[in-house]
Protein backbone atom coordinates (compact mmCIF):
# COMPACT_ATOMS: atom_id res chain seq x y z
CA UNK A 1 0.00 0.00 0.00
CA UNK A 2 1.77 3.47 -1.52
CA UNK A 3 1.51 6.38 1.30
CA UNK A 4 3.25 8.81 -1.01
CA UNK A 5 -0.39 9.81 -3.50
CA UNK A 6 -0.83 13.64 -3.28
CA UNK A 7 -3.76 15.34 -3.78
CA UNK A 8 -4.14 17.13 -7.10
CA UNK A 9 -4.42 20.87 -6.48
CA UNK A 10 -8.42 21.48 -5.95
CA UNK A 11 -8.50 25.40 -6.40
CA UNK A 12 -10.60 25.29 -9.48
CA UNK A 13 -12.98 22.28 -8.79
CA UNK A 14 -15.18 25.17 -8.24
CA UNK A 15 -18.59 27.67 -9.77
CA UNK A 16 -17.15 30.61 -11.32
CA UNK A 17 -18.94 32.75 -9.13
CA UNK A 18 -17.57 31.83 -6.01
CA UNK A 19 -14.67 34.13 -7.09
CA UNK A 20 -16.64 36.70 -8.45
CA UNK A 21 -18.15 36.92 -4.91
CA UNK A 22 -14.44 37.14 -3.45
CA UNK A 23 -13.41 39.83 -5.81
CA UNK A 24 -17.13 41.50 -4.76
CA UNK A 25 -16.18 41.16 -1.06
CA UNK A 26 -12.65 42.66 -1.42
CA UNK A 27 -14.31 45.24 -2.83
CA UNK A 28 -16.56 46.21 -0.18
CA UNK A 29 -14.24 45.25 2.25
CA UNK A 30 -16.19 42.61 3.96
CA UNK A 31 -14.25 39.89 2.76
CA UNK A 32 -12.42 39.30 5.97
CA UNK A 33 -15.26 39.11 8.28
CA UNK A 34 -15.47 36.34 10.31
CA UNK A 35 -17.86 33.58 9.03
CA UNK A 36 -19.68 30.32 10.05
CA UNK A 37 -20.69 28.35 7.23
CA UNK A 38 -22.37 24.73 7.66
CA UNK A 39 -23.21 22.07 5.87
CA UNK A 40 -26.82 20.35 5.95
CA UNK A 41 -29.69 18.37 4.15
CA UNK A 42 -33.05 20.03 4.61
CA UNK A 43 -34.46 16.88 4.00
CA UNK A 44 -33.32 13.30 3.26
CA UNK A 45 -34.25 11.32 -0.18
CA UNK A 46 -37.69 10.85 -0.79
CA UNK A 47 -39.03 7.70 1.91
CA UNK A 48 -35.30 7.44 3.69
CA UNK A 49 -34.73 6.81 6.95
CA UNK A 50 -31.04 8.10 7.44
CA UNK A 51 -28.43 9.46 5.75
CA UNK A 52 -24.52 8.28 6.36
CA UNK A 53 -21.61 10.93 6.31
CA UNK A 54 -18.88 10.25 3.60
CA UNK A 55 -16.38 11.82 1.65
CA UNK A 56 -14.75 14.03 4.84
CA UNK A 57 -11.47 12.33 4.38
CA UNK A 58 -10.68 13.09 0.44
CA UNK A 59 -12.40 16.58 0.88
CA UNK A 60 -9.50 17.25 3.97
CA UNK A 61 -6.76 16.00 1.75
CA UNK A 62 -7.99 18.84 -0.87
CA UNK A 63 -8.48 21.39 1.64
CA UNK A 64 -4.88 20.87 2.68
CA UNK A 65 -3.49 21.20 -1.06
CA UNK A 66 -6.37 23.94 -2.33
CA UNK A 67 -4.19 26.30 -3.54
CA UNK A 68 -3.83 28.80 -6.84
CA UNK A 69 -0.61 27.85 -9.23
CA UNK A 70 1.14 29.96 -11.87
CA UNK A 71 -1.35 27.79 -14.37
CA UNK A 72 -4.67 28.19 -12.36
CA UNK A 73 -3.66 32.50 -11.49
CA UNK A 74 -3.06 32.66 -15.24
CA UNK A 75 -6.38 30.84 -16.95
CA UNK A 76 -8.21 33.04 -14.39
CA UNK A 77 -6.27 36.07 -15.90
CA UNK A 78 -6.47 35.34 -19.34
CA UNK A 79 -10.03 34.61 -19.21
CA UNK A 80 -11.06 37.85 -17.28
CA UNK A 81 -12.40 35.88 -14.55
CA UNK A 82 -11.68 38.09 -11.89
CA UNK A 83 -9.54 41.86 -11.48
CA UNK A 84 -5.50 42.19 -10.66
CA UNK A 85 -6.61 42.35 -7.03
CA UNK A 86 -8.47 38.98 -6.56
CA UNK A 87 -5.79 37.79 -8.68
CA UNK A 88 -3.17 38.80 -6.24
CA UNK A 89 -5.48 37.70 -3.42
CA UNK A 90 -5.55 34.20 -4.22
CA UNK A 91 -2.10 33.59 -5.34
CA UNK A 92 -1.55 34.04 -1.35
CA UNK A 93 -4.53 32.09 -0.70
CA UNK A 94 -4.35 29.39 2.20
CA UNK A 95 -7.13 28.01 4.46
CA UNK A 96 -6.17 29.29 7.97
CA UNK A 97 -9.68 28.76 10.00
CA UNK A 98 -11.22 25.69 11.68
CA UNK A 99 -13.24 23.07 10.50
CA UNK A 100 -15.64 20.51 12.61
CA UNK A 101 -17.71 17.93 11.66
CA UNK A 102 -19.50 14.49 11.96
CA UNK A 103 -17.08 12.03 11.62
CA UNK A 104 -17.28 9.53 8.97
CA UNK A 105 -19.54 6.58 9.10
CA UNK A 106 -21.52 8.89 11.04
CA UNK A 107 -25.80 8.94 10.58
CA UNK A 108 -27.29 11.79 9.99
CA UNK A 109 -30.69 13.24 9.07
CA UNK A 110 -32.30 16.57 8.08
CA UNK A 111 -31.26 19.45 9.09
CA UNK A 112 -27.83 18.20 11.24
CA UNK A 113 -24.95 20.20 11.03
CA UNK A 114 -22.31 17.84 9.19
CA UNK A 115 -19.88 20.61 8.82
CA UNK A 116 -19.16 23.43 10.55
CA UNK A 117 -16.46 25.92 8.86
CA UNK A 118 -15.16 29.14 10.77
CA UNK A 119 -12.63 31.15 8.94
CA UNK A 120 -12.97 34.61 7.11
CA UNK A 121 -16.09 35.21 4.35
CA UNK A 122 -12.99 35.55 2.11
CA UNK A 123 -11.25 32.04 3.04
CA UNK A 124 -14.51 29.71 3.08
CA UNK A 125 -16.61 30.91 0.62
CA UNK A 126 -13.95 29.51 -2.46
CA UNK A 127 -14.64 26.14 -0.58
CA UNK A 128 -18.43 25.98 -1.51
CA UNK A 129 -18.75 24.23 -4.22
CA UNK A 130 -15.93 21.64 -3.72
CA UNK A 131 -16.71 20.84 0.36
CA UNK A 132 -20.52 20.04 -1.35
CA UNK A 133 -19.49 18.13 -4.64
CA UNK A 134 -17.18 15.37 -2.39
CA UNK A 135 -19.91 15.34 0.32
CA UNK A 136 -22.71 15.13 -1.56
CA UNK A 137 -21.32 12.21 -3.84
CA UNK A 138 -19.76 9.81 -0.99
CA UNK A 139 -22.88 10.92 1.14
CA UNK A 140 -25.01 9.74 -1.05
CA UNK A 141 -22.86 6.10 -2.04
CA UNK A 142 -22.41 5.57 1.40
CA UNK A 143 -26.20 5.90 2.08
CA UNK A 144 -26.90 3.47 -0.30
CA UNK A 145 -24.17 1.03 0.51
CA UNK A 146 -25.64 1.43 4.41
CA UNK A 147 -28.82 0.27 3.29
CA UNK A 148 -27.50 -2.89 0.78
CA UNK A 149 -25.12 -3.96 4.02
CA UNK A 150 -28.30 -4.24 5.91
CA UNK A 151 -30.35 -5.78 3.30
CA UNK A 152 -27.21 -8.72 3.25
CA UNK A 153 -27.92 -9.22 6.67
CA UNK A 154 -24.42 -9.84 7.72
CA UNK A 155 -23.22 -11.71 4.03
CA UNK A 156 -20.59 -9.88 2.38
CA UNK A 157 -20.90 -7.10 -0.06
CA UNK A 158 -18.49 -6.53 -2.85
CA UNK A 159 -18.34 -3.07 -4.94
CA UNK A 160 -18.00 -3.92 -8.29
CA UNK A 161 -19.73 -0.72 -10.05
CA UNK A 162 -15.95 1.12 -11.42
CA UNK A 163 -17.26 0.79 -15.21
CA UNK A 164 -20.70 2.21 -14.40
CA UNK A 165 -18.96 5.87 -13.20
CA UNK A 166 -16.13 8.08 -13.88
CA UNK A 167 -13.05 7.30 -13.18
CA UNK A 168 -12.24 9.67 -9.83
CA UNK A 169 -15.88 8.84 -8.46
CA UNK A 170 -15.28 5.16 -9.10
CA UNK A 171 -12.37 5.60 -6.29
CA UNK A 172 -14.62 8.11 -4.13
CA UNK A 173 -17.46 5.19 -4.69
CA UNK A 174 -15.07 2.52 -3.17
CA UNK A 175 -14.12 4.36 -0.54
CA UNK A 176 -17.74 5.04 1.00
CA UNK A 177 -19.04 1.36 0.35
CA UNK A 178 -16.82 0.21 2.28
CA UNK A 179 -17.24 2.66 4.97
CA UNK A 180 -20.72 1.67 4.84
CA UNK A 181 -20.26 -1.85 5.63
CA UNK A 182 -18.91 -3.57 1.96
CA UNK A 183 -15.81 -6.14 2.60
CA UNK A 184 -14.10 -5.35 -0.43
CA UNK A 185 -13.84 -3.52 -3.88
CA UNK A 186 -12.65 -4.17 -7.60
CA UNK A 187 -11.06 -0.83 -7.82
CA UNK A 188 -7.62 -0.96 -7.82
CA UNK A 189 -6.92 2.77 -6.88
CA UNK A 190 -8.87 2.66 -4.62
CA UNK A 191 -7.21 0.25 -3.13
CA UNK A 192 -3.86 1.73 -3.44
CA UNK A 193 -4.90 5.35 -2.25
CA UNK A 194 -6.81 3.71 0.82
CA UNK A 195 -5.57 0.57 1.79
CA UNK A 196 -9.28 -1.43 0.43
CA UNK A 197 -9.00 -5.35 0.46
CA UNK A 198 -9.55 -5.50 -3.53
CA UNK A 199 -11.30 -8.61 -5.50
CA UNK A 200 -11.87 -10.06 -8.59
CA UNK A 201 -11.43 -13.33 -11.07
CA UNK A 202 -12.86 -13.21 -14.29
CA UNK A 203 -15.11 -11.78 -17.19
CA UNK A 204 -17.13 -13.72 -19.72
CA UNK A 205 -14.77 -12.50 -22.07
CA UNK A 206 -11.85 -14.73 -20.44
CA UNK A 207 -13.71 -17.76 -21.02
CA UNK A 208 -15.12 -16.80 -24.72
CA UNK A 209 -11.28 -16.25 -25.37
CA UNK A 210 -10.95 -19.79 -25.04
CA UNK A 211 -12.23 -22.41 -27.46
CA UNK A 212 -13.71 -24.25 -24.53
CA UNK A 213 -14.77 -23.33 -21.16
CA UNK A 214 -12.73 -26.52 -19.67
CA UNK A 215 -10.12 -25.20 -21.00
CA UNK A 216 -10.85 -21.49 -19.73
CA UNK A 217 -11.79 -23.18 -16.27
CA UNK A 218 -8.40 -25.07 -16.39
CA UNK A 219 -6.40 -21.65 -17.16
CA UNK A 220 -8.01 -19.79 -14.17
CA UNK A 221 -7.27 -22.51 -11.78
CA UNK A 222 -3.87 -23.14 -12.43
CA UNK A 223 -2.81 -19.28 -12.83
CA UNK A 224 -5.33 -17.97 -9.41
CA UNK A 225 -5.80 -21.35 -7.53
CA UNK A 226 -8.74 -23.46 -6.86
CA UNK A 227 -9.78 -20.39 -4.36
CA UNK A 228 -10.57 -18.83 -6.99
CA UNK A 229 -14.07 -17.67 -8.03
CA UNK A 230 -15.66 -19.11 -11.68
CA UNK A 231 -17.96 -17.88 -13.50
CA UNK A 232 -20.44 -20.10 -14.79
CA UNK A 233 -23.34 -18.85 -17.11
CA UNK A 234 -21.62 -17.68 -19.88
CA UNK A 235 -23.22 -20.89 -21.87
CA UNK A 236 -24.98 -23.61 -19.62
CA UNK A 237 -24.70 -23.33 -15.49
CA UNK A 238 -25.04 -26.71 -14.79
CA UNK A 239 -22.71 -27.96 -17.62
CA UNK A 240 -20.51 -25.10 -16.07
CA UNK A 241 -20.47 -26.64 -12.27
CA UNK A 242 -20.02 -29.90 -13.39
CA UNK A 243 -17.18 -28.99 -14.86
CA UNK A 244 -15.60 -26.34 -12.34
CA UNK A 245 -15.88 -29.35 -9.99
CA UNK A 246 -14.18 -31.96 -12.34
CA UNK A 247 -11.26 -29.67 -12.18
CA UNK A 248 -11.05 -28.32 -8.60
CA UNK A 249 -13.11 -30.73 -6.43
CA UNK A 250 -13.57 -30.13 -3.03
CA UNK A 251 -11.05 -27.40 -2.97
CA UNK A 252 -13.62 -24.54 -5.42
CA UNK A 253 -13.29 -21.61 -3.95
CA UNK A 254 -16.75 -20.41 -5.42
CA UNK A 255 -19.16 -20.21 -8.33
CA UNK A 256 -19.95 -16.52 -10.00
CA UNK A 257 -23.81 -16.14 -11.07
CA UNK A 258 -24.36 -12.97 -13.59
CA UNK A 259 -27.92 -13.98 -15.01
CA UNK A 260 -31.22 -15.01 -15.08
CA UNK A 261 -33.88 -15.90 -12.24
CA UNK A 262 -31.02 -15.16 -9.67
CA UNK A 263 -33.45 -16.76 -6.29
CA UNK A 264 -34.06 -19.94 -8.35
CA UNK A 265 -30.62 -20.64 -9.98
CA UNK A 266 -28.72 -20.24 -6.45
CA UNK A 267 -31.37 -22.70 -4.86
CA UNK A 268 -30.74 -25.33 -7.33
CA UNK A 269 -26.62 -24.70 -8.11
CA UNK A 270 -26.37 -25.04 -4.37
CA UNK A 271 -28.28 -28.64 -4.48
CA UNK A 272 -25.89 -29.51 -7.43
CA UNK A 273 -22.30 -28.41 -5.66
CA UNK A 274 -23.48 -30.50 -2.75
CA UNK A 275 -24.84 -33.65 -4.84
CA UNK A 276 -21.15 -33.56 -6.07
CA UNK A 277 -19.05 -32.94 -2.36
CA UNK A 278 -18.43 -29.17 -2.97
CA UNK A 279 -20.13 -28.62 0.16
CA UNK A 280 -17.79 -25.70 0.95
CA UNK A 281 -17.55 -23.48 -2.57
CA UNK A 282 -19.57 -20.72 -1.88
CA UNK A 283 -22.43 -18.73 -4.39
CA UNK A 284 -21.44 -15.27 -5.73
CA UNK A 285 -24.34 -13.36 -7.55
CA UNK A 286 -24.01 -10.51 -9.06
CA UNK A 287 -26.04 -8.84 -12.22
CA UNK A 288 -27.85 -5.12 -11.14
CA UNK A 289 -28.25 -5.98 -7.69
CA UNK A 290 -29.88 -3.26 -5.78
CA UNK A 291 -30.65 -3.13 -1.89
CA UNK A 292 -34.52 -4.22 -2.67
CA UNK A 293 -32.52 -7.20 -5.18
CA UNK A 294 -30.69 -8.77 -2.21
CA UNK A 295 -33.21 -8.69 -0.08
CA UNK A 296 -35.04 -10.52 -2.24
CA UNK A 297 -32.45 -13.34 -1.86
CA UNK A 298 -32.26 -13.80 1.74
CA UNK A 299 -34.12 -16.90 0.97
CA UNK A 300 -31.07 -18.50 -1.44
CA UNK A 301 -28.41 -20.21 -0.18
CA UNK A 302 -26.20 -16.96 -2.27
CA UNK A 303 -22.99 -16.44 0.21
CA UNK A 304 -22.00 -12.90 -1.01
CA UNK A 305 -23.34 -10.15 -3.23
CA UNK A 306 -21.43 -7.78 -6.30
CA UNK A 307 -22.73 -5.23 -6.59
CA UNK A 308 -22.08 -2.23 -9.22
CA UNK A 309 -24.40 0.07 -11.07
CA UNK A 310 -27.01 1.10 -8.57
CA UNK A 311 -24.44 1.59 -5.42
CA UNK A 312 -21.97 4.30 -7.74
CA UNK A 313 -25.43 5.92 -8.26
CA UNK A 314 -26.80 5.98 -4.66
CA UNK A 315 -29.63 3.54 -5.62
CA UNK A 316 -31.93 6.23 -7.41
CA UNK A 317 -30.50 8.99 -4.73
CA UNK A 318 -27.38 10.14 -6.47
CA UNK A 319 -27.01 13.50 -4.47
CA UNK A 320 -27.27 13.94 -0.52
CA UNK A 321 -29.03 17.06 -1.23
CA UNK A 322 -26.40 19.00 0.97
CA UNK A 323 -26.19 22.38 1.13
CA UNK A 324 -23.49 24.92 1.97
CA UNK A 325 -24.86 28.43 4.07
CA UNK A 326 -23.77 31.19 5.66
CA UNK A 327 -25.31 30.76 9.02
CA UNK A 328 -23.07 33.79 11.07
CA UNK A 329 -20.90 36.52 10.64
CA UNK A 330 -19.29 39.85 12.30
CA UNK A 331 -20.86 42.73 12.38
CA UNK A 332 -18.98 46.34 11.87
CA UNK A 333 -17.73 45.84 15.85
CA UNK A 334 -16.52 42.75 15.41
CA UNK A 335 -19.51 40.57 17.35
CA UNK A 336 -20.87 37.67 15.88
CA UNK A 337 -24.59 38.25 14.40
CA UNK A 338 -26.92 35.33 13.08
CA UNK A 339 -27.99 35.36 9.62
CA UNK A 340 -30.60 32.80 7.50
CA UNK A 341 -31.96 32.29 4.71
CA UNK A 342 -36.05 33.14 4.37
CA UNK A 343 -36.91 32.11 0.87
CA UNK A 344 -39.76 29.88 0.48
CA UNK A 345 -39.01 26.05 0.75
CA UNK A 346 -35.40 27.27 1.00
CA UNK A 347 -35.24 28.49 4.42
CA UNK A 348 -32.04 27.96 6.91
CA UNK A 349 -32.07 28.71 10.59
CA UNK A 350 -29.00 30.93 11.74
CA UNK A 351 -26.76 31.18 14.45
CA UNK A 352 -23.87 28.23 14.53
CA UNK A 353 -24.92 24.87 15.67
CA UNK A 354 -23.92 22.17 18.04
CA UNK A 355 -25.36 18.56 17.90
CA UNK A 356 -25.44 15.68 20.20
CA UNK A 357 -27.47 12.44 19.43
CA UNK A 358 -30.41 11.81 22.55
CA UNK A 359 -30.19 8.67 23.72
CA UNK A 360 -32.25 6.79 26.31
CA UNK A 361 -31.33 4.18 29.14
CA UNK A 362 -31.13 1.52 27.35
CA UNK A 363 -28.23 3.43 24.67
CA UNK A 364 -30.91 3.94 21.81
CA UNK A 365 -31.30 6.91 20.32
CA UNK A 366 -34.21 8.91 20.21
CA UNK A 367 -33.11 12.29 18.49
CA UNK A 368 -31.12 14.16 17.07
CA UNK A 369 -30.55 17.38 19.24
CA UNK A 370 -29.08 20.43 17.56
CA UNK A 371 -28.59 23.43 19.86
CA UNK A 372 -28.58 26.97 17.99
CA UNK A 373 -25.90 29.07 19.37
CA UNK A 374 -25.08 26.62 22.08
CA UNK A 375 -24.42 23.32 23.33
CA UNK A 376 -27.42 21.00 24.05
CA UNK A 377 -27.66 19.63 27.10
CA UNK A 378 -26.58 16.48 28.39
CA UNK A 379 -28.91 14.39 30.45
CA UNK A 380 -26.05 12.33 30.88
CA UNK A 381 -25.73 9.61 28.37
CA UNK A 382 -25.88 11.34 25.19
CA UNK A 383 -23.30 11.72 22.97
CA UNK A 384 -22.01 14.80 21.12
CA UNK A 385 -21.76 14.71 17.09
CA UNK A 386 -18.96 17.32 16.13
CA UNK A 387 -15.46 16.23 16.10
CA UNK A 388 -12.74 18.68 14.83
CA UNK A 389 -11.20 18.27 11.47
CA UNK A 390 -9.25 21.38 11.05
CA UNK A 391 -7.90 23.95 13.60
CA UNK A 392 -6.16 26.70 12.31
CA UNK A 393 -5.78 25.74 8.77
CA UNK A 394 -3.98 22.35 9.49
CA UNK A 395 -5.71 19.17 9.26
CA UNK A 396 -5.58 17.15 12.03
CA UNK A 397 -4.09 13.79 12.37
CA UNK A 398 -6.34 11.11 11.88
CA UNK A 399 -8.99 12.07 9.75
CA UNK A 400 -7.15 11.42 6.11
CA UNK A 401 -5.87 7.75 4.25
CA UNK A 402 -6.42 4.77 5.00
CA UNK A 403 -6.31 5.51 9.08
CA UNK A 404 -9.17 7.37 8.26
CA UNK A 405 -11.50 4.84 6.11
CA UNK A 406 -10.77 2.47 9.21
CA UNK A 407 -11.90 4.75 11.51
CA UNK A 408 -15.17 5.69 9.52
CA UNK A 409 -15.64 2.42 9.26
CA UNK A 410 -15.95 1.45 12.99
CA UNK A 411 -18.22 4.92 13.61
CA UNK A 412 -20.80 3.30 10.69
CA UNK A 413 -21.42 0.41 13.17
CA UNK A 414 -21.05 1.60 16.09
CA UNK A 415 -23.90 4.67 15.26
CA UNK A 416 -26.19 2.02 13.43
CA UNK A 417 -25.95 0.14 16.40
CA UNK A 418 -27.48 2.72 18.25
CA UNK A 419 -30.43 2.78 16.44
CA UNK A 420 -33.74 1.33 16.80
CA UNK A 421 -34.96 -1.14 14.89
CA UNK A 422 -36.77 0.81 11.93
CA UNK A 423 -33.30 1.79 10.96
CA UNK A 424 -33.52 -2.05 9.38
CA UNK A 425 -36.25 -1.14 7.08
CA UNK A 426 -35.81 -0.91 3.64
CA UNK A 427 -39.89 0.58 3.09
CA UNK A 428 -40.45 4.43 3.00
CA UNK A 429 -40.99 6.12 5.57
CA UNK A 430 -39.87 8.66 8.13
CA UNK A 431 -36.14 9.08 9.82
CA UNK A 432 -35.47 7.07 11.99
CA UNK A 433 -35.44 9.53 14.47
CA UNK A 434 -36.67 13.42 14.55
CA UNK A 435 -34.20 16.39 14.80
CA UNK A 436 -35.22 18.67 17.56
CA UNK A 437 -33.46 21.97 17.53
CA UNK A 438 -32.96 23.32 21.27
CA UNK A 439 -32.96 27.38 21.54
CA UNK A 440 -30.65 29.02 23.78
CA UNK A 441 -31.75 29.79 27.59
Amino acid sequence: MSTSWQHPRASLYTDHYELTMVQAALESGAAQRRSVFEVFARRLPDGRRYGVVAGTGRLLEGIRNFRFGPEELEFLRSTGVVNEKTLAFLASYRFTGDIWGYPEGELYFPNSPLLVIESTFAEACILETYVLSVLNHDSAIASAASRMALAARGRPCIEMGSRRTHEESAVAAARAAIISGFVSTSNLEAGLRYGLKTFGSAAHSFTLLHDTEREAFTAQLKSLGAETSLLVDTYDVETAVRTAVDLAGDKLGAVRLDSGDLVAQAQWVRQLLDELGAVNTRIVVTSDLDEYAIAALQSAPVDSYGVGTSLVTGSGAPTAGMVYKLVSRTDDDGEFVSVAKAAKNKASVGGRKYALRRLNERGTATAELVGIGHEPENDGNDRPLLVQFVAGGEVLPGWTGPEAVTRARERHAASLAEMPPAVNRLQRGEPVIPTVYEEAP
